[in-house]
């Protein structure tokens, strides 16, 4: 209600006022079918690249955005503001101020360049970072790539109550009759625009959330995704468990996939609920000693007899009879140049052997029992009945025999299963693949909290990506960047050319806020930015998995499971960082932001090779960006020969025309064979609003 509360509140006739509340009031107690929450408008947007003038709407940098003022006057450093809904007016120093646009109000996005990693200068594969708030962030990924999205994978706040760095996860309203009302109005409207950049033939929306709003993001996502098939995953991301008071030990969260047009799962060797392997061709070899309750020497006297291995040979020798119960392991005499092994426990106890003497001598003859030595002891393993039966079926392949006499195998790698909806693997152990992996690259620890296990979010998209070598993958609550590190790892491990986008805000702790407020600082300063989640932790964490080191240039330790591919490689990729930054309208439509446009018309032409830079503020009458495959006219008289020039780069695929005038862009358009052109700078203006309407 807090919305439509504020409306009433501005209503002037006390009398009106209170009729309007008391039929509001009777409206919210009356219960309705389907979720029912109450809609929020998104907070103003701060907008710190706009200078604070005449007219402007303005907020404390260090109080709440929507708090606003307009500014009446300039008198040197200050501003004179009033205060919506005060009568007077009031004088506030003109830095500690920013100008803010309110929700409705066209702004107009561009991207300013950061920074950049470059580990693949002969690929043309770029992923990008943009810094930003993700609502405004989503709305110039929707003019960029409408409709052409194959995943977007999310992990957004959970709404536990928690007030982190990563944004503020306490999306509850005191003002609300439903306590979920604010962060459903906050998902709301970033998913409605979420839907409109997915591929309405074949895409998947991913969504990661705990047992808080599970429900009511369920109900969400099927009033606002109808058509959509709609699955939900449960997911062992913390074996040791997060304890919750008077409840159940938490182990577990959940994925909902939402798969549009005909998107849908693709097999696999993993059903994801057994133990995984770490390789799909690996074959296990088990242990011949017996475990669990019935493993101990008097349970099973039968399975109890002495094994003699060659020393010269490290093979079985032969087998002893079975000592029958009482008789002392002393009382044997062991062969010639043999070590006699018993099926003894580490404590020391007597165990027994898995398989009696018939069955393991027939074991032996066929190669299904392995003898190795580990810290100089001898450990023997063998195959179980079930692979015996897989060999035979053909799912294991006998590659060949050791001198030994052993079987060498190999799992058949296109045995593919459907994946079930309960995950178990080891390897999506939250602290161990998530906190510790950036404890490893960061070199501090909490550094970020809850990150994601890097192969939970592989194993993720990868039912919906690995058919897709080419796709486009968004996540916009980014956080540490784990989504940009997964596609990275899938790419390496079968060659693919994914493309990431990730977006984030870059906010810092509450208590750093504070310790930076005591020292002087606020929002926007560049001492305040660089502890930002943007720049503290995604970006170094890009810039360091995909050039194999930690921020101190020590090389990665280890390997990347399932793959053996060492961390210290990195990987042929390459990331531009970009922040979010507002143009001046009437600038723009005059042409004078072409270099702060460039980045922008360089991701609409789908972000290949290293982003073009623009030097000085002069510009030419034409421009070609071969190795990006777009080009821009910017003088149409010039166009006779920007066409002739067009046609020495065939690879050029995307061509912008700078004119007011639509008959002649019309034309131009029509005279070239590039596969999309567009109007600037009217596409830009007249196609892209961030305002209420479009939504």
């Amino acid at each position: 209600m807090s919305a439509i509360n504020d409306l009433i509140n501005q209503i002037e006739n006390e009398d009106l006022r209170e009729r309007i509340q008391a039929e509001v009031d009777k409206f919210s107690k009356q219960k309705k079918f389907g979720l029912v929450f109450e809609e929020h408008l998104p907070e103003c947007t701060p907008l710190y690249d706009i200078p604070v003038r005449r007219g402007s709407k303005v907020a404390l940098k260090q109080g709440e955005v929507n708090d606003f003022y307009e500014v009446l006057a300039i008198d040197g450093d200050q501003a004179v503001c009033l205060k919506k809904g005060e009568a007077d007016a009031v004088k506030l120093n003109i830095d500690e101020l920013v100008t803010i646009a309110e929700f409705g109000e066209p702004i107009y996005p561009c991207l300013k360049p950061v920074d950049e990693v470059c580990n693949a200068p002969d690929s043309d594969l770029w992923h990008t970072l943009i810094e930003a708030d993700n609502y405004h962030a989503l709305q110039l990924l929707e003019y960029l790539y409408a409709g052409k999205v194959d995943c977007i994978y999310i992990d957004p706040p959970y709404n536990t109550g928690a007030k982190d760095w990563k944004y503020n996860n306490d999306y509850v309203d005191s003002n609300d009759t439903y306590r979920h009302s604010k962060w459903l109005s906050m998902m709301k409207k970033r998913l409605r625009i979420a839907k409109k950049l997915l591929n309405p033939n074949d895409s998947v929306l991913i969504v990661t959330i705990d047992e808080k709003e599970y429900l009511h993001l369920g109900c969400l996502l099927e009033e606002m995704f109808p058509n959509a098939s709609i699955q939900m995953i449960s997911t062992c991301i913390n074996p040791n468990g997060a304890a919750r008071n008077k409840l159940f030990t938490r182990v577990d969260e959940y994925i909902f996939y939402v798969m549009i047009g005909d998107s849908a799962p693709v097999l696999s060797d993993r059903n994801m609920l057994d133990k995984e392997v770490q390789s799909s061709e690996k074959v296990t070899w088990f242990s011949l000693i017996r475990t669990g309750s019935n493993s101990h020497r008097q349970r099973s006297e039968n399975c109890f007899f002495p094994i003699f291995i060659n020393k010269s040979t490290d093979t079985i020798e032969s087998i002893g009879q079975p000592l029958g119960r009482g008789v002392s392991r002393n009382s044997i005499n062991v062969p010639e140049n043999c070590e006699v092994v018993w099926p003894m426990h580490g404590n020391g106890d007597e165990g027994v052997w898995q398989l009696g003497l018939d069955e393991l001598e027939k074991r032996i003859a066929i190669g299904a029992v392995r003898v190795s030595k580990k810290k100089g002891k001898y450990v023997l393993t063998y195959l179980r009945q079930g692979q015996l039966k897989e060999i035979e079926d053909g799912y294991i392949s006998i590659i060949q025999y050791d001198p030994k006499g052993t079987m060498v195998l190999k799992r058949v790698a296109n045995q593919m299963v459907q994946a079930r909806t309960m995950w178990n693997q080891s390897s999506h152990d939250a602290t161990t693949f998530g906190s510790k992996y950036i404890k490893q690259i960061l070199c501090e620890s909490g550094a970020f909290k809850y990150p994601k296990s890097l192969y939970a979010v592989r194993d993720t998209i990868f039912f919906f990506v690995s058919n897709k070598p080419e796709a486009l993958i968004v996540d916009f609550f980014a956080g540490s960047g784990t989504t940009l590190h997964a596609v990275n790892l899938l790419n390496a491990e079968d060659g693919g050319n994914r493309r990431c986008i990730l977006v984030t805000n870059n906010e810092v702790s509450v208590d750093e806020a504070k310790a930076l407020t005591k020292q002087g600082y606020h929002p926007g300063d560049e001492e305040w930015e660089k502890l930002g989640i943007a720049r503290y932790v995604t970006w170094p964490r890009t810039v360091c998995s995909i050039e194999g080191h930690n921020v101190n240039g020590e090389p990665l330790k280890g390997n990347y499971i399932g793959s053996d591919i060492p961390m210290a490689d990195g990987f042929k990729a390459n990331a531009a960082y970009f922040k979010l930054g507002f143009l001046d309208k009437n600038a723009v439509a005059l042409g004078r932001q072409f270099k702060e446009m460039l980045p922008t018309l360089w991701m609409k032409a789908g972000a290949i090779g290293q982003c073009p830079v623009s030097d000085g503020d002069a510009v030419e009458d034409m421009m070609l960006f071969p190795q990006n495959r777009f080009a821009v006219l910017t003088e149409e008289t010039a166009f006779p020969e920007f066409a002739e020039a067009l046609k020495k780069y065939p690879e050029i695929e995307t061509v912008y025309i700078i004119t007011d005038y639509e008959p002649g862009y019309c034309t131009m358009a029509k005279a070239l064979n590039v596969k999309q052109t567009y109007q600037l700078y009217r596409d830009y203006l007249d196609n892209f609003r961030i305002n209420i309407a479009r939504d």
